[in-house]
């Protein structure tokens, strides 16, 4: 052992040795398998710049994007019992629940905020389908209630973007009530003649398909989402036949009449401006934040002194 191999060796294995370099710097598309700088991901919206792929996007980066200046407030909704049926699988569920909370930081799988869209007043509910697969409990039907309650109050539209996995098993019967209670949060909206208007993503099925999902004033979709209420699979299994290409996709079920447009996440916001606006007798939206020019001032000729003539 010498002042070579103590000092030297380790000295230049420091200055030249290869920097971890964090993991979540960058994110891989599951579609194309592009390696994608999460950095330039985030701000496209979480859609693949390679390939156009919607990957999943939090309530909170949604609304982020999508009121003036990401700026909103959150709507307080009214929480229900923890765990009414006290049921247990592999895990209590209060322990499911603890353990999707530490996960997505939210408290439940639906966030409910109002706020401004370019400069229209709205309110606005949409699905974390992190958490717990985005599934329709007591907690969501409660959400969409005091959205609609709120957008009576306020005279303002309500847009909702629905991605569940359907009703939540935890609470059985319980879940499935909140279908009939959903629906009528939304006849509350028509009967104050309010747009109701759902943006359905990745992937929307089960319950929710068949209950608040599909009662909007205008139904619009995400590029390939899954909108179903039995699966593909299943339905395969089932009648035993080869089901269509993209059966079940968003661009399928926009052919067949079931939606009335398939927009881009990243081209969304200016429609639903646009949309909103129009069902609200609205003037249509002026892009841009600059504001409206003086008028220019117009000379007037002063009036000629009295016992002149001009």
């Amino acid at each position: 052992m010498n002042w070579i191999t103590n000092y030297v060796r380790p000295r230049i294995n420091s200055i030249f040795s290869r920097r971890e370099v964090p993991e979540n710097l960058w994110s891989k598309c599951t579609e194309c398998g592009t390696m994608l700088f999460h950095r330039e991901l985030s701000d496209n919206l979480n859609v693949c710049t390679s390939c156009g792929h919607h990957m999943a996007i939090s309530p909170r980066d949604r609304f982020a994007a999508l009121f003036d200046g990401g700026v909103f407030v959150q709507v307080k909704v009214p929480e229900p019992l923890a765990d009414p049926l006290h049921f247990r699988d592999q895990k209590r569920y209060p322990d499911r629940m603890k353990a999707a909370q530490r996960d997505t930081g939210e408290a439940e799988a639906m966030l409910v905020a109002e706020g401004e869209m370019g400069q229209t007043p709205i309110v606005a509910a949409a699905q974390d389908f992190s958490f717990m697969g985005g599934s329709m409990g007591m907690y969501v039907g409660n959400a969409i209630i005091a959205a609609a309650e709120r957008a009576v109050k306020l005279k303002r539209p309500l847009i909702l973007f629905s991605a569940a996995g359907g009703a939540r098993m935890q609470e059985g019967i319980l879940s499935l009530m909140q279908m009939p209670r959903t629906t009528v949060a939304v006849q509350m909206l028509k009967e104050a003649g309010l747009p109701y208007i759902v943006v359905l993503t990745h992937p929307t099925t089960g319950g929710v398909t068949a209950s608040y999902a599909m009662l909007g004033d205008v139904q619009i979709a995400e590029p390939n989402a899954l909108i179903c209420f039995a699966g593909p699979r299943v339905i395969e299994q089932t009648i035993r036949e080869k089901l269509p290409e993209g059966f079940q996709r968003a661009e399928y079920l926009l052919d067949h009449g079931m939606l009335d447009r398939v927009v881009k996440r990243t081209d969304m916001r200016d429609e639903l401006i646009t949309i909103t606006r129009m069902l609200m007798g609205m003037t249509p939206a002026v892009k841009g934040s600059l504001p409206r020019p003086d008028p220019e001032p117009v000379a007037v000729p002063a009036p000629a002194p009295e016992g002149k003539a001009e």
